[in-house]
Formats: structure tokens, sequence, C-alpha cells
């Protein structure tokens, strides 16, 4: 079991949760302390020990569905004194006789289709979850069709299975069971009964999933199926590439993603400074040494804020990277003296005043998507003009204390780049930042003009997840 650990420990880290050897430890003296016997005792002594952030636990609980799948509370047990094979391997080559390939069996030859729906049934309707796990063994063995050896995940395995079972009549008779009889169509009954058929249909579609994922396990191995399923975490999600249901995930995972970030850079503002000398106490000081200053004495820090102007292209290639980036910098505006915020297409405008007084920078950005005007002519992207139109407005209020972050892929759309703009701006400012969405592979290529800007940043960064962004922002301090 401990080897078996550190095979989880090790998918956790190369999934991107952050786990330390101290909680790997604390995992291990957790699995000493509990009963193995009991899997979601063990499911949530190493969840509470390995993870720390509720998004993260998605991508825990598949990695130990894959890593825990065919370990059985005995074989568990066992393993505590000693394994006697590596984690991860294939269990055909651990000696897992009396299952056949794929765990298969005979049994599902002896049962026909009428049968096992019966059989389905009853564990369902009496939560026999013994007879359930059969149910679904059979069902695999018949209508799966594993390949050994075929690099998947299962999803095809688990459609065909699912496909051959007749869900839809298999859920009317669980209805028709829990309503019982003289239940008037559209009833409050009714109702009740299909929630509760379908909530059973939804433990068959577990059953079978845990089957499937057990006899892959078996197959090539928890690590290489672990590999094959793994899906990113919302702080490595490609932000321009994002479903709705990511886009949402991300959104989740700003609030927390803000808080920390707050407190990392106020107390990176309160150790990187130094007060100026405190001459009296000093002197006062070294007259214990002779007048001789040995031990200086500094004066309380008092660091100052850095302003932030935003320069963001908002349009429909780049449009939610600029949505993200915006909103997490004004979660965050606390630590920076002033953050102004520009929007452009082939128009700029200023959108600080969306943010002025807005309980929520989701709203904000919402109104910038309606209300600002950053179109001028055809509303393709066009850097020059804007960069052109925020030097005439407002190059005057840059200073020394601002950093200007432009957000966007440098797509020009063949237009002039106007680079000269941001040379200037680069003189006055603190710094000047360009944080680019796309690849670095695809900068420079068709209409992107990155290397006409890049010379006149102090960085161009690649920033085409929450994690990137995390780790740029954390350098404004």
């Amino acid at each position: 079991m401990l080897d078996l650990l550190g095979s989880f420990v090790g998918e956790l880290r190369d999934a991107g949760i952050p786990v330390s050897t101290t909680e790997h430890l604390d995992a291990a003296r957790a699995l000493v302390a509990i009963d193995l016997m009991e899997r979601a005792v063990v499911k949530a002594a190493l969840s509470t020990t390995l993870v720390k952030d509720e998004t993260h636990f998605a991508a825990f609980e598949l990695a130990f569905e894959i890593f825990f799948a065919s370990v059985t509370a005995q074989a568990a047990a066992d393993q505590l004194d000693g394994p006697e094979h590596e984690p991860g391997e294939p269990s055909s080559q651990r000696g897992s006789e009396g299952r056949g390939k794929g765990g298969g069996g005979g049994a599902s030859g002896e049962v026909t289709q009428e049968e096992l729906a019966a059989m389905l049934f009853r564990a369902l309707r009496e939560g026999d979850a013994s007879m359930l796990a059969e149910g679904a063994r059979i069902a695999v063995s018949r209508f799966a069709g594993i390949e050994p050896g075929r690099p998947v995940g299962g999803t095809y395995y688990l459609y065909r299975t699912l496909r051959n079972l007749d869900l839809d009549a298999l859920r009317a008779l669980l209805q028709s069971a829990a309503a019982g009889e003289g239940a008037l169509p559209g009833s409050l009954s009714q109702r009740l009964a299909l929630d509760d058929a379908s909530g059973r249909i939804d433990q068959l579609r577990r059953a079978i999933e845990d089957e499937i994922r057990r006899r892959l396990v078996e197959d090539r191995g928890a690590s290489a199926l672990a590999r094959s399923v793994r899906r990113p975490l919302p702080e490595d999600l490609d932000v321009m590439h994002a479903t709705r249901d990511e886009l949402t995930a991300l959104h989740r995972a700003l609030v927390p993603l803000s808080r920390k970030l707050a407190m990392r850079l106020a107390r990176k503002r309160r150790r990187g400074h130094r007060g100026a000398l405190d001459l009296r106490r000093t002197v006062r000081q070294s007259m214990s040494t002779g007048g001789v200053p040995i031990n200086p004495v500094f004066k309380p820090p008092r660091p100052a804020k850095p302003e932030i102007f935003v320069i963001a292209d908002v349009s429909g290639s780049v449009a939610s990277f600029a949505r993200f980036t915006l909103l997490l910098v004004h979660a965050i505006s606390a630590q920076f003296r002033k953050v102004r915020s520009f929007v452009f297409v082939d128009a700029l405008d200023e959108a600080t005043r969306f943010f002025e007084g807005a309980a929520d920078p989701a709203d904000a950005v919402a109104r910038i998507n309606t209300e600002a005007d950053v179109v001028w002519i055809d509303g393709h992207s066009d850097y020059g003009r804007a960069l052109t139109q925020f030097h005439e407005r407002y190059a005057n209020d840059v200073t020394r204390r601002t950093s200007i972050l432009l957000l966007g892929d440098a797509r020009n759309n063949y237009h002039a780049s106007q680079a000269w703009v941001l040379d200037d701006l680069r003189r006055r400012a603190r710094a000047v930042y360009w944080l680019n969405p796309e690849p670095q592979s695809y900068w420079n290529s068709g209409d992107s003009i990155v290397a006409a800007y890049a010379p006149h940043c102090d960085a161009v960064v690649e920033c085409r997840t929450l994690r990137q962004l995390e780790r740029f922002v954390g350098t404004l301090a």
C-alpha cells in the first residue's frame, strides 16, 4: 500500500496538484491509523491530507478511482507489510488468476439478456451492492468488447455497454415499482418515483464505469491509464479555448486565486522594502561602541504601491483572456495605488468607469462588452491605432510609478504597428509588459507582429492559463 500511495502521489503531482513531502507522510500515517476495509474512509483520509484546494478535488477523485480501482481490502492490508510487485504494474503480470482476459470470467455466457435485466432491476430496487457489481461485471464482459492493450480511457466501452442495456426500459420499471399502482401520470408521486429511478440508473452507470476502469487498470496499469484520462486543473486550462463548463470552473477558481495573490503581494511588499536610515537612533545606539555605527537602525518601511494601467484587446480571438485578466487585476486592486483599464479593438476607450463602484468586477466586465466604444471601422484589431490614441490622450498620466500591462496576441491585421508609442511609454513608465495568450511557437506567424513590439517591452510573457497569469501578477509588487 505504501508503494501504491507513492505512485498515487506522483500522479497527483504530474496532474498539477501540489503535494509536499510532509503531506505525503501525513497520508501514510493516516493509512496506518484507519480501517483499510472501508474504501470511503481511505478516500476521505487521502483527500484530507493531500488536497488543499476544492477545485483540485475532481482530479484527485479521478486519480483515486484509477489507482485504487482493483485493490481489495485484503490486498491492501497485505501490502502494508511490503508489496510483491511494482506499483502500476498490470495485474496480468501479478498473477491475477481466476478472472480471465479483461477480468471477464465465464459467467456472462451463462446468463441470458432477460436474466441480466432482471438481475440489474432486482439489485437496483433492493439496493444490493454486491449483486449490482456482479451484474455490471457480466454486462461489461458481454457488451463492452474491451481490447487488451488499446490505449483508451474507456468512454467508448461505457457507451457500448449502456447502449445494449436498454436503460429507458429499466428506468420505467424502477419508476413503476417506486410509484406503486394507481399513481396518476404527472402526479407528485410519479415525479418522485422518476427522480428515484434516475438516481438508481446513475448507480448502475457508476458501477459499470468502475468495472471498466478496474479492467483497464488490470490490463495496462494504473499509471498508464491515469496518463490517458488526465484532465487539466482549472488553473492549467487554456483560457482562449476553454469550453463553457471550463470557463465556469475558471470563474470559480478566480476568487481564491485573487485572495492568495493579494496576500502574497502585501507580504512581498512588506518584506521587500527597507525603510530609510534612522540617523538619530543609529547615533544613539553607537554610543555603546564608542561612536562607531556598527548596527544601523532603519525607519519602518513605507513601500509605495505601484500604479497599473491595463490596455486590453477585447476582440473575439482574445476576449476571454482579456476578461479574466481584467477580473483578476481588479479583484486585487487594493494592492495597487491605482488601477486604470483601457480596452480596444480598432478604437480605444477607457473602461475604468465601469469598475468604479461595482460590487462585482464581473458586472463591470459584462458592461464593457456592451457599452465600451471600441469599434471604429470594421471591428478588427488595430494595435497601432489603439496605441496612438492611448498616447494622445493618456501619455501624460504615465509616471515612474506606472506599470503598463498590454494584453493581446499582437495580430494586427497588417495595419501599421506604431511601435514608437511603446518606446516612448517605456521611457515614461516604471515597466511595460506584454501578456500574450498564444503559445510562443505561434508568435510572429501570419499577421502577428510580436517582434515589432518586444524590443520596447521589459518582458513579453506567454500567458495562456491562470497559473501563468498568477505567476506573472505575483511579480508586480
